[in-house]
């Protein structure tokens, strides 16, 4: 009788195939896990590492400023022109209306010659009409002195005649002449006594007008020779001349800038500020600087928030009495108040905002650093102000992060 031979369920080769798979399979875990917490391994006397303190944020931001005057004019000439001679040089401190120099200009020269002698033949016109209106005013006075003096006579030969004509003394006709002369005069003078009337309105009026056009010219005249004159550059203003290189035969064009005057009347300071703070800074705003062992107070006057170069400028002026020994150029550094003092946790600024833009950091925990989420707020010339993710005396690695900001971990090694 045939016995049955179980077949068995697993070969001694599955077996290992098995073992294999499974040894493959948990190396492949275990590098898997290895790449999502990637270590790196530093020299903790290289980096550096700052405590979470807990303290005053003082949020201020230091800026260095230049020393400007107060006050500074632009010199232009309003016409463009090559210069030809030249008065006064750059860093020469001036009066009012000293020549600066002379530019030539040979086509707005032509043209305001030509313009001057246009305007000068129609004043002449004016006033030769003006002329014409009280010579013809004089005529008709003269009209009228004559026919007042033919009535008189006509009026007394008139009554002498009627006194004749009711004696019988005298014809009809003789009469008759008399009286025709009597009222022919008299109708003249009413007619020319109404045209003098109406003359005399009109020839006020044209006088009016001729006076108001004679002053118009007159003013362009004025401009024209103003604008003839003004090929000389003259200092409006009294103080230093700077930015002033003007060379002979140099050509400028209408408006541009010859130089400047500082008034000698104070100073300012222009300070660049990082494009970080733009929202922040506020006129009005103040800010402290030391100078020759002094402190002193000065108030945000304008802020130019045009971005150039990562940077925008600011004015500040003396809140109060500026330092005597001053002088244009000189630099300082300030120190910008934002608000008011507050207490925060604070760390102490570092390069590792570069790589991290203040979202995570390596915080130190028995020989590692742990890559962690946090939360930066304001800063200021020494610290960030943490909002969330640190505590009070927790380790921070605040170096550069460029050679290990791929890593989840470091390992310090001393």
């Amino acid at each position: 009788m045939d016995k049955i031979i179980e077949k068995k369920r697993f070969s001694k080769k599955k077996l290992l195939t098995m073992g294999a798979i499974l040894v493959f399979i948990g190396l492949v875990a275990y590098g898997y896990s290895l790449s999502l917490n990637k270590t790196y391994k530093a020299d903790a006397d290289k980096l550096t590492l700052n405590k979470v303190i807990y303290g005053d944020f003082e949020d201020v931001v230091l800026i260095n400023g230049s020393v400007v005057p107060l006050t500074s004019v632009i010199v232009s000439s309003p016409e463009g022109g090559t210069v030809a001679e030249i008065f006064t040089e750059n860093g020469a401190t001036i009066e009012k209306g000293t020549p600066l120099l002379r530019i030539t200009n040979p086509n707005a020269l032509s043209s305001y010659t030509s313009s001057e002698t246009s305007i000068t033949e129609q004043i002449n016109q004016l006033r030769k009409l003006r002329l014409d209106l009280e010579q013809n005013q004089r005529v008709m006075s003269q009209d009228m002195m004559e026919i007042e003096n033919s009535l008189r006579t006509a009026t007394r030969k008139y009554k002498i005649d009627s006194t004749l004509y009711s004696k019988k003394v005298i014809t009809q006709q003789e009469f008759n002449v008399s009286s025709q002369d009597y009222e022919y005069y008299q109708g003249r003078k009413k007619i020319l006594k109404e045209a003098v009337r109406q003359e005399n309105q009109s020839r006020v009026m044209q006088l009016q007008q001729i006076d108001f056009s004679i002053g118009r010219m007159n003013e362009s005249l004025e401009t024209i020779r103003q604008n003839i004159e003004n090929m000389t550059i003259k200092a409006p203003v009294s103080g230093k001349l700077s930015s002033y290189d003007p060379v002979i035969g140099k050509s400028y064009g209408g408006n541009e800038m010859l130089g400047k005057i500082d008034v000698l009347q104070g100073y300012k300071l222009q300070a660049s500020v990082d494009e970080y703070y733009v929202n922040r800074v506020k006129e009005g705003q103040l800010a402290t600087c030391e100078f020759d062992g002094k402190t002193y107070s000065l108030i945000v006057r304008k802020v130019i928030p045009e971005i150039a170069s990562g940077q925008f400028q600011v004015e500040l002026i003396f809140n109060g009495k500026a330092p005597d020994e001053l002088r244009r150029g000189l630099s300082l550094q300030l120190k910008l108040t934002l608000s008011d003092n507050s207490k925060s946790l604070l760390l102490a600024q570092g390069q590792f905002f570069q790589s991290t833009g203040g979202s995570w950091a390596f915080v130190v925990k028995d020989g590692k650093a742990v890559k962690r989420n946090i939360k930066i707020g304001r800063k200021n010339y020494q610290y960030y102000e943490v909002l969330e993710g640190l505590q009070k005396n927790e380790e921070v690695i605040t170096s550069s992060y460029d050679q290990f900001n791929q890593y989840d971990i470091i390992e310090l090694s001393k």
